[in-house]
Protein backbone atom coordinates (compact mmCIF):
# COMPACT_ATOMS: atom_id res chain seq x y z
CA UNK A 1 0.00 0.00 0.00
CA UNK A 2 2.99 2.58 1.01
CA UNK A 3 4.57 1.79 -3.12
CA UNK A 4 0.95 2.08 -4.39
CA UNK A 5 0.86 5.48 -2.20
CA UNK A 6 4.18 6.53 -3.72
CA UNK A 7 3.45 5.58 -7.25
CA UNK A 8 0.61 7.97 -6.93
CA UNK A 9 2.68 10.84 -6.20
CA UNK A 10 5.78 9.72 -7.86
CA UNK A 11 4.53 9.45 -11.51
CA UNK A 12 2.61 12.88 -11.95
CA UNK A 13 5.71 14.87 -10.55
CA UNK A 14 7.67 13.05 -13.48
CA UNK A 15 5.23 12.84 -16.08
CA UNK A 16 3.20 15.30 -15.77
CA UNK A 17 4.37 18.37 -13.27
CA UNK A 18 8.30 18.39 -14.57
CA UNK A 19 7.53 17.71 -18.20
CA UNK A 20 4.83 20.49 -18.08
CA UNK A 21 7.37 22.90 -16.41
CA UNK A 22 9.90 22.51 -19.03
CA UNK A 23 7.42 23.09 -21.89
CA UNK A 24 6.25 26.02 -20.11
CA UNK A 25 9.87 27.46 -19.65
CA UNK A 26 11.08 26.36 -23.15
CA UNK A 27 7.81 28.18 -24.84
CA UNK A 28 8.71 31.18 -22.57
CA UNK A 29 12.28 31.14 -23.91
CA UNK A 30 11.38 30.76 -28.11
CA UNK A 31 8.51 33.10 -27.49
CA UNK A 32 10.65 35.76 -25.65
CA UNK A 33 12.28 38.27 -28.10
CA UNK A 34 11.08 40.42 -31.12
CA UNK A 35 8.50 38.73 -33.83
CA UNK A 36 8.79 39.76 -37.26
CA UNK A 37 8.83 37.74 -40.61
CA UNK A 38 10.39 34.23 -39.77
CA UNK A 39 13.79 33.53 -41.76
CA UNK A 40 14.74 29.75 -41.62
CA UNK A 41 13.94 26.84 -39.74
CA UNK A 42 14.51 28.08 -36.22
CA UNK A 43 13.07 31.18 -37.13
CA UNK A 44 9.66 29.61 -38.39
CA UNK A 45 9.60 27.76 -34.78
CA UNK A 46 9.87 30.71 -32.79
CA UNK A 47 7.42 32.58 -35.08
CA UNK A 48 4.71 29.10 -34.61
CA UNK A 49 5.58 29.34 -30.40
CA UNK A 50 4.96 33.20 -30.06
CA UNK A 51 1.85 32.63 -32.32
CA UNK A 52 0.59 29.73 -31.35
CA UNK A 53 1.51 29.08 -27.49
CA UNK A 54 -0.73 26.26 -26.46
CA UNK A 55 -0.44 23.96 -29.06
CA UNK A 56 3.38 24.19 -28.84
CA UNK A 57 3.19 23.87 -25.25
CA UNK A 58 1.39 20.62 -26.07
CA UNK A 59 3.96 19.77 -28.78
CA UNK A 60 7.00 20.07 -26.18
CA UNK A 61 5.13 18.56 -23.22
CA UNK A 62 4.96 15.15 -25.20
CA UNK A 63 8.90 15.30 -26.72
CA UNK A 64 9.79 15.90 -22.71
CA UNK A 65 7.87 13.12 -21.59
CA UNK A 66 9.10 11.16 -23.79
CA UNK A 67 12.68 12.10 -22.33
CA UNK A 68 11.91 11.27 -18.77
CA UNK A 69 10.47 7.63 -19.98
CA UNK A 70 13.55 7.27 -21.50
CA UNK A 71 15.34 8.05 -18.27
CA UNK A 72 12.79 6.42 -15.63
CA UNK A 73 14.62 3.36 -14.64
CA UNK A 74 17.88 6.24 -13.60
CA UNK A 75 15.14 8.55 -11.67
CA UNK A 76 15.52 8.72 -7.50
CA UNK A 77 14.13 5.90 -5.80
CA UNK A 78 12.78 4.19 -8.91
CA UNK A 79 14.00 0.43 -8.07
CA UNK A 80 13.43 0.96 -4.75
CA UNK A 81 9.65 1.87 -4.91
CA UNK A 82 9.21 -1.41 -7.90
CA UNK A 83 8.19 1.96 -10.68
CA UNK A 84 9.46 -0.24 -13.31
CA UNK A 85 8.32 -3.77 -11.97
CA UNK A 86 8.67 -5.34 -8.72
CA UNK A 87 10.37 -3.19 -5.44
CA UNK A 88 13.38 -4.67 -5.26
CA UNK A 89 14.83 -5.44 -8.08
CA UNK A 90 17.97 -4.48 -9.03
CA UNK A 91 18.25 -1.54 -11.25
CA UNK A 92 20.30 -3.19 -14.03
CA UNK A 93 17.25 -5.58 -14.27
CA UNK A 94 14.70 -3.04 -14.18
CA UNK A 95 14.97 -2.28 -17.77
CA UNK A 96 14.69 -6.01 -18.59
CA UNK A 97 11.77 -6.49 -16.79
CA UNK A 98 9.95 -3.80 -17.87
CA UNK A 99 10.43 -4.27 -21.74
CA UNK A 100 9.14 -8.16 -20.58
CA UNK A 101 5.32 -6.40 -19.41
CA UNK A 102 5.83 -4.88 -22.75
CA UNK A 103 6.37 -7.27 -24.97
CA UNK A 104 4.07 -9.51 -23.24
CA UNK A 105 1.25 -6.57 -23.02
CA UNK A 106 1.87 -6.35 -27.10
CA UNK A 107 2.36 -9.71 -27.96
CA UNK A 108 -1.57 -10.43 -26.12
CA UNK A 109 -3.09 -7.50 -28.04
CA UNK A 110 -1.70 -8.25 -31.10
CA UNK A 111 -2.80 -11.67 -30.57
CA UNK A 112 -6.36 -10.14 -29.99
CA UNK A 113 -6.65 -7.85 -32.40
CA UNK A 114 -4.99 -10.65 -35.54
CA UNK A 115 -6.09 -13.77 -33.75
CA UNK A 116 -7.75 -15.66 -37.16
CA UNK A 117 -4.90 -14.42 -39.29
CA UNK A 118 -2.18 -15.42 -37.70
CA UNK A 119 -3.37 -18.50 -36.17
CA UNK A 120 -4.20 -19.31 -40.05
CA UNK A 121 -0.73 -18.40 -40.63
CA UNK A 122 1.01 -20.14 -38.18
CA UNK A 123 -1.01 -23.06 -37.87
CA UNK A 124 -2.32 -24.15 -34.43
CA UNK A 125 0.16 -26.17 -33.53
CA UNK A 126 2.72 -22.81 -33.45
CA UNK A 127 0.23 -20.63 -32.60
CA UNK A 128 -0.69 -23.11 -28.91
CA UNK A 129 3.27 -22.33 -28.45
CA UNK A 130 3.50 -19.00 -28.73
CA UNK A 131 0.15 -18.76 -26.14
CA UNK A 132 1.83 -20.78 -24.35
CA UNK A 133 5.49 -18.98 -23.79
CA UNK A 134 3.50 -15.85 -23.02
CA UNK A 135 1.42 -17.57 -20.31
CA UNK A 136 4.79 -18.89 -18.92
CA UNK A 137 6.25 -15.60 -18.78
CA UNK A 138 3.52 -13.68 -17.05
CA UNK A 139 3.21 -16.54 -14.41
CA UNK A 140 7.38 -16.43 -13.95
CA UNK A 141 7.01 -12.00 -13.71
CA UNK A 142 4.32 -12.14 -11.20
CA UNK A 143 4.92 -15.35 -8.64
CA UNK A 144 5.27 -14.33 -4.93
CA UNK A 145 8.84 -15.59 -5.13
CA UNK A 146 10.30 -14.04 -7.88
CA UNK A 147 12.54 -16.33 -9.81
CA UNK A 148 15.44 -15.00 -11.89
CA UNK A 149 16.59 -17.81 -13.66
CA UNK A 150 12.86 -18.62 -14.44
CA UNK A 151 12.38 -15.67 -15.52
CA UNK A 152 15.21 -15.26 -17.97
CA UNK A 153 13.99 -18.82 -19.53
CA UNK A 154 10.82 -17.86 -19.98
CA UNK A 155 11.13 -13.94 -21.25
CA UNK A 156 14.17 -15.85 -23.96
CA UNK A 157 11.34 -18.11 -24.90
CA UNK A 158 8.86 -15.72 -25.49
CA UNK A 159 11.63 -12.96 -26.91
CA UNK A 160 12.68 -15.80 -29.55
CA UNK A 161 9.00 -17.05 -30.83
CA UNK A 162 7.70 -13.72 -31.20
CA UNK A 163 10.97 -13.06 -33.31
CA UNK A 164 10.79 -15.84 -35.17
CA UNK A 165 6.92 -16.12 -36.14
CA UNK A 166 4.97 -12.71 -35.57
CA UNK A 167 7.68 -9.83 -36.57
CA UNK A 168 5.93 -9.08 -39.50
CA UNK A 169 2.67 -7.84 -37.75
CA UNK A 170 4.76 -5.94 -34.86
CA UNK A 171 5.27 -2.34 -35.28
CA UNK A 172 9.05 -0.92 -34.20
CA UNK A 173 10.14 1.00 -31.72
CA UNK A 174 10.90 3.99 -34.10
CA UNK A 175 7.40 3.81 -35.95
CA UNK A 176 6.11 4.11 -32.42
CA UNK A 177 7.75 6.92 -31.03
CA UNK A 178 6.94 8.80 -34.75
CA UNK A 179 3.44 7.73 -34.16
CA UNK A 180 3.80 9.44 -30.76
CA UNK A 181 4.80 12.75 -32.24
CA UNK A 182 2.00 12.52 -34.97
CA UNK A 183 -0.87 11.88 -32.72
CA UNK A 184 0.16 15.22 -30.48
CA UNK A 185 1.03 17.69 -33.52
CA UNK A 186 -2.38 16.21 -34.84
CA UNK A 187 -4.35 16.71 -31.60
CA UNK A 188 -2.82 20.23 -31.15
CA UNK A 189 -3.27 21.60 -34.66
CA UNK A 190 -7.00 19.70 -34.02
CA UNK A 191 -7.82 21.90 -31.01
CA UNK A 192 -6.38 24.92 -33.01
CA UNK A 193 -8.68 24.62 -35.62
CA UNK A 194 -11.76 23.33 -33.88
CA UNK A 195 -12.06 23.95 -30.48
CA UNK A 196 -9.63 26.58 -28.79
CA UNK A 197 -7.54 28.85 -29.98
CA UNK A 198 -4.58 30.71 -28.37
CA UNK A 199 -4.46 34.70 -28.70
CA UNK A 200 -1.64 37.03 -27.23
CA UNK A 201 -3.20 40.73 -26.82
CA UNK A 202 -0.47 43.09 -28.46
CA UNK A 203 -2.17 47.04 -28.37
CA UNK A 204 -4.04 48.71 -25.92
CA UNK A 205 -6.97 49.39 -28.14
CA UNK A 206 -8.87 46.70 -25.62
CA UNK A 207 -8.22 48.27 -22.46
CA UNK A 208 -9.43 48.37 -20.09
CA UNK A 209 -11.29 45.02 -20.21
CA UNK A 210 -8.13 43.34 -22.02
CA UNK A 211 -4.63 44.45 -20.63
CA UNK A 212 -1.27 44.37 -22.92
CA UNK A 213 0.06 41.75 -22.41
CA UNK A 214 -3.50 39.73 -21.78
CA UNK A 215 -2.79 36.00 -23.21
CA UNK A 216 -6.56 34.42 -23.79
CA UNK A 217 -8.47 31.51 -25.40
CA UNK A 218 -10.81 31.74 -28.21
CA UNK A 219 -13.88 29.48 -28.51
CA UNK A 220 -13.83 29.11 -31.92
CA UNK A 221 -17.68 26.78 -31.75
CA UNK A 222 -19.32 29.78 -30.82
CA UNK A 223 -20.42 30.41 -34.13
CA UNK A 224 -19.70 27.38 -36.06
CA UNK A 225 -17.00 25.25 -36.49
CA UNK A 226 -14.89 26.44 -39.53
CA UNK A 227 -14.60 23.64 -42.32
CA UNK A 228 -10.76 22.82 -42.65
CA UNK A 229 -8.77 24.85 -45.27
CA UNK A 230 -11.64 27.28 -46.03
CA UNK A 231 -13.85 30.23 -44.64
CA UNK A 232 -16.95 28.24 -44.62
CA UNK A 233 -18.90 26.89 -41.68
CA UNK A 234 -21.36 24.19 -40.85
CA UNK A 235 -23.97 26.42 -39.11
CA UNK A 236 -24.38 29.90 -40.89
CA UNK A 237 -27.31 30.99 -38.81
CA UNK A 238 -24.95 31.54 -35.83
CA UNK A 239 -23.69 34.95 -36.32
CA UNK A 240 -21.89 37.41 -33.37
CA UNK A 241 -24.61 39.17 -31.07
CA UNK A 242 -24.00 42.62 -30.34
CA UNK A 243 -21.68 42.72 -27.26
CA UNK A 244 -19.43 40.18 -27.98
CA UNK A 245 -15.81 40.29 -28.28
CA UNK A 246 -14.62 38.56 -31.63
CA UNK A 247 -11.26 38.08 -33.07
CA UNK A 248 -10.79 37.80 -36.40
CA UNK A 249 -8.54 38.38 -39.80
CA UNK A 250 -8.56 42.13 -40.21
CA UNK A 251 -10.46 42.42 -43.62
CA UNK A 252 -8.54 45.81 -45.12
CA UNK A 253 -5.35 44.50 -45.24
CA UNK A 254 -3.46 45.28 -48.61
CA UNK A 255 -3.25 42.05 -51.32
CA UNK A 256 -0.13 39.75 -50.52
CA UNK A 257 0.13 41.49 -47.06
CA UNK A 258 1.01 38.86 -43.97
CA UNK A 259 -2.51 38.02 -42.58
CA UNK A 260 -2.99 40.05 -38.81
CA UNK A 261 -5.28 39.28 -36.40
CA UNK A 262 -7.67 41.37 -34.78
CA UNK A 263 -10.04 41.82 -31.34
CA UNK A 264 -12.69 44.09 -30.99
CA UNK A 265 -16.37 44.17 -29.77
CA UNK A 266 -19.43 43.73 -31.84
CA UNK A 267 -21.64 47.02 -31.89
CA UNK A 268 -24.14 46.44 -34.43
CA UNK A 269 -24.94 43.59 -37.62
CA UNK A 270 -26.55 43.41 -40.83
CA UNK A 271 -28.88 46.09 -41.78
CA UNK A 272 -28.03 48.07 -38.45
CA UNK A 273 -27.67 51.90 -38.73
CA UNK A 274 -24.61 52.58 -36.61
CA UNK A 275 -23.52 56.57 -35.58
CA UNK A 276 -20.97 57.34 -32.79
CA UNK A 277 -21.48 61.17 -31.08
CA UNK A 278 -18.24 61.85 -28.84
CA UNK A 279 -17.76 58.08 -29.16
CA UNK A 280 -20.83 56.56 -27.55
CA UNK A 281 -22.35 54.33 -30.46
CA UNK A 282 -26.21 54.82 -31.06
CA UNK A 283 -27.59 51.45 -33.12
CA UNK A 284 -30.78 52.07 -35.37
CA UNK A 285 -31.23 55.51 -33.12
CA UNK A 286 -30.97 54.34 -29.52
CA UNK A 287 -28.10 54.90 -27.63
CA UNK A 288 -26.42 51.92 -25.77
CA UNK A 289 -26.60 52.81 -22.06
CA UNK A 290 -23.76 54.17 -19.82
CA UNK A 291 -22.73 54.72 -16.65
CA UNK A 292 -19.90 57.28 -16.10
CA UNK A 293 -17.71 55.70 -12.95
CA UNK A 294 -15.11 58.53 -12.51
CA UNK A 295 -11.91 59.65 -13.79
CA UNK A 296 -9.32 56.99 -14.40
CA UNK A 297 -5.48 56.97 -15.00
CA UNK A 298 -3.44 54.00 -16.03
CA UNK A 299 -0.04 53.52 -16.69
CA UNK A 300 3.35 52.07 -16.07
CA UNK A 301 5.02 55.83 -15.33
CA UNK A 302 4.75 59.68 -15.93
CA UNK A 303 5.52 58.72 -19.61
CA UNK A 304 2.84 56.15 -20.54
CA UNK A 305 -0.03 57.46 -18.59
CA UNK A 306 -3.66 58.11 -19.71
CA UNK A 307 -6.09 60.07 -18.48
CA UNK A 308 -9.68 60.07 -19.50
CA UNK A 309 -13.38 59.32 -18.25
CA UNK A 310 -14.54 55.41 -17.50
CA UNK A 311 -18.22 54.44 -18.24
CA UNK A 312 -19.70 51.06 -17.82
CA UNK A 313 -22.16 50.36 -20.77
CA UNK A 314 -24.98 48.04 -21.69
CA UNK A 315 -25.44 46.38 -24.29
CA UNK A 316 -28.08 42.81 -24.79
CA UNK A 317 -26.91 40.78 -21.37
CA UNK A 318 -23.77 42.08 -21.10
CA UNK A 319 -22.20 45.02 -19.26
CA UNK A 320 -18.74 46.27 -20.16
CA UNK A 321 -16.06 49.22 -19.40
CA UNK A 322 -15.03 51.95 -21.83
CA UNK A 323 -12.48 54.36 -21.65
CA UNK A 324 -12.90 57.81 -23.33
CA UNK A 325 -9.33 59.60 -23.34
CA UNK A 326 -9.44 63.13 -21.98
CA UNK A 327 -8.09 64.41 -25.16
CA UNK A 328 -9.65 62.08 -27.44
CA UNK A 329 -11.18 63.44 -30.52
CA UNK A 330 -14.93 64.52 -30.34
CA UNK A 331 -17.85 64.52 -33.14
CA UNK A 332 -20.23 62.38 -34.56
CA UNK A 333 -19.14 59.58 -37.15
CA UNK A 334 -21.61 58.00 -39.75
CA UNK A 335 -24.39 56.90 -39.50
CA UNK A 336 -23.25 54.00 -41.66
CA UNK A 337 -25.13 50.18 -42.60
CA UNK A 338 -24.30 47.47 -41.90
CA UNK A 339 -24.07 45.25 -44.87
CA UNK A 340 -25.28 41.67 -44.99
CA UNK A 341 -22.77 39.24 -43.71
CA UNK A 342 -20.99 41.33 -41.79
CA UNK A 343 -20.70 43.22 -38.25
CA UNK A 344 -19.36 46.64 -37.02
CA UNK A 345 -16.86 46.45 -34.27
CA UNK A 346 -15.11 48.90 -32.15
CA UNK A 347 -12.47 48.98 -29.35
CA UNK A 348 -13.25 49.23 -26.02
CA UNK A 349 -10.73 51.95 -25.70
CA UNK A 350 -12.86 54.44 -27.74
CA UNK A 351 -10.58 57.16 -28.86
CA UNK A 352 -7.67 54.74 -29.23
CA UNK A 353 -8.92 51.79 -31.34
CA UNK A 354 -8.34 51.09 -35.51
CA UNK A 355 -11.65 49.70 -35.54
CA UNK A 356 -15.06 49.56 -38.35
CA UNK A 357 -14.77 53.54 -38.06
CA UNK A 358 -11.10 54.26 -39.04
CA UNK A 359 -10.74 51.21 -41.89
CA UNK A 360 -10.81 51.95 -45.89
CA UNK A 361 -8.85 55.16 -45.28
CA UNK A 362 -11.69 56.78 -43.07
CA UNK A 363 -14.87 55.73 -44.52
CA UNK A 364 -15.66 52.52 -42.31
CA UNK A 365 -16.12 49.38 -42.94
CA UNK A 366 -17.55 46.15 -41.47
CA UNK A 367 -15.38 42.69 -41.04
CA UNK A 368 -17.21 40.15 -42.39
CA UNK A 369 -18.94 36.93 -40.88
CA UNK A 370 -16.38 34.82 -43.42
CA UNK A 371 -13.22 36.49 -41.14
CA UNK A 372 -14.70 35.79 -37.89
CA UNK A 373 -12.66 32.99 -35.86
CA UNK A 374 -14.35 32.70 -32.41
CA UNK A 375 -15.37 34.62 -29.24
CA UNK A 376 -13.09 35.38 -26.27
CA UNK A 377 -13.30 33.21 -23.83
CA UNK A 378 -10.74 33.79 -20.90
CA UNK A 379 -7.69 35.09 -19.90
CA UNK A 380 -5.13 32.32 -19.14
CA UNK A 381 -2.12 33.98 -18.82
CA UNK A 382 -1.31 37.92 -18.60
CA UNK A 383 2.15 39.87 -17.72
CA UNK A 384 2.75 43.23 -16.19
CA UNK A 385 3.39 45.33 -18.93
CA UNK A 386 6.18 48.36 -18.84
CA UNK A 387 6.25 50.78 -21.98
CA UNK A 388 5.01 47.25 -24.13
CA UNK A 389 8.01 45.15 -22.33
CA UNK A 390 6.30 42.22 -20.19
CA UNK A 391 7.77 41.44 -16.83
CA UNK A 392 6.36 39.17 -13.92
CA UNK A 393 2.99 37.39 -13.82
CA UNK A 394 -0.10 39.12 -13.38
CA UNK A 395 -1.34 36.31 -11.14
CA UNK A 396 -5.31 38.36 -10.31
CA UNK A 397 -5.99 38.30 -13.73
CA UNK A 398 -5.94 34.70 -14.81
CA UNK A 399 -8.95 33.26 -15.56
CA UNK A 400 -10.52 36.36 -15.60
CA UNK A 401 -13.90 35.78 -18.00
CA UNK A 402 -13.58 38.38 -21.13
CA UNK A 403 -17.02 38.53 -21.34
CA UNK A 404 -17.95 38.57 -17.86
CA UNK A 405 -18.23 41.26 -14.95
CA UNK A 406 -16.49 44.24 -15.78
CA UNK A 407 -13.41 44.66 -13.52
CA UNK A 408 -10.23 46.87 -13.39
CA UNK A 409 -6.95 45.85 -12.25
CA UNK A 410 -6.48 45.40 -8.56
CA UNK A 411 -4.14 48.75 -8.41
CA UNK A 412 -6.68 50.38 -9.50
CA UNK A 413 -8.33 53.50 -6.74
CA UNK A 414 -11.26 51.71 -4.59
CA UNK A 415 -13.81 54.56 -5.74
CA UNK A 416 -13.64 53.23 -9.16
CA UNK A 417 -14.27 49.81 -8.01
CA UNK A 418 -17.05 50.82 -6.20
CA UNK A 419 -18.68 53.17 -9.27
CA UNK A 420 -18.57 50.03 -11.29
CA UNK A 421 -20.60 48.07 -8.53
CA UNK A 422 -22.98 51.58 -8.34
CA UNK A 423 -23.49 51.38 -11.94
CA UNK A 424 -23.97 47.44 -12.28
CA UNK A 425 -26.41 47.80 -8.99
CA UNK A 426 -28.35 50.49 -11.40
CA UNK A 427 -28.36 48.48 -14.71
CA UNK A 428 -31.30 50.22 -17.30
CA UNK A 429 -34.11 48.02 -17.83
CA UNK A 430 -34.07 48.57 -21.69
CA UNK A 431 -30.39 46.88 -23.14
CA UNK A 432 -31.31 45.66 -26.49
CA UNK A 433 -31.40 47.67 -29.78
CA UNK A 434 -34.26 47.72 -31.87
CA UNK A 435 -34.54 46.09 -34.90
CA UNK A 436 -33.01 47.49 -37.79
CA UNK A 437 -35.15 49.62 -39.95
CA UNK A 438 -34.57 50.14 -43.95
CA UNK A 439 -35.92 53.33 -45.60
CA UNK A 440 -34.47 55.30 -48.71
CA UNK A 441 -31.82 57.12 -47.35
CA UNK A 442 -30.06 54.10 -46.11
CA UNK A 443 -30.34 52.01 -48.96
CA UNK A 444 -28.62 55.36 -51.17
CA UNK A 445 -25.96 54.99 -48.24
CA UNK A 446 -25.23 51.12 -48.65
CA UNK A 447 -25.33 50.91 -52.31
CA UNK A 448 -22.73 54.33 -52.89
CA UNK A 449 -20.53 52.55 -49.74
CA UNK A 450 -19.73 55.96 -48.06
CA UNK A 451 -21.28 57.39 -44.43
CA UNK A 452 -23.67 60.66 -44.38
CA UNK A 453 -21.30 61.72 -42.15
CA UNK A 454 -17.76 63.04 -41.25
CA UNK A 455 -15.29 60.07 -40.23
Amino acid sequence: MKNQLHRWVYWPIWFVVVPLALAALTVWLLGSGEGGFPEGFFGRVRYFVQDQKVPAIIIFFVLFEMGIYQLRHSLPFASALGLSGRPGLPRERSREFESAAQLVEATERLIRTKKREISGELGPEVFGEVEAALVALNQAMHRERFSIEEFDRTYESVLTLTSKHLARWKSSEAKEYFESIFVAVAVALLLRAFLVEAFKIPSGSMLPTLQINDHIFVNKLAYGPIVPFTKSRVFADLPPKHGDIVVFEFPDSDPGAPRQDYIKRVMAGPGDVLEVRDGHPTINGWTVPFCRVGTYSFGSDARYLETGELFVEYLHDVAYLTFYEKDGPRGRQGPYRVKEGEFWVMGDNRHNSSDSRAWRHGRGAGVPFENVKGRAMFVWLSFDDQGGQPLGVTWDRLFTNVMGKPRLPKEAPEDLKRGIERCLASRPKDTVPPPPQVDAASVHRITSGAPSGAP
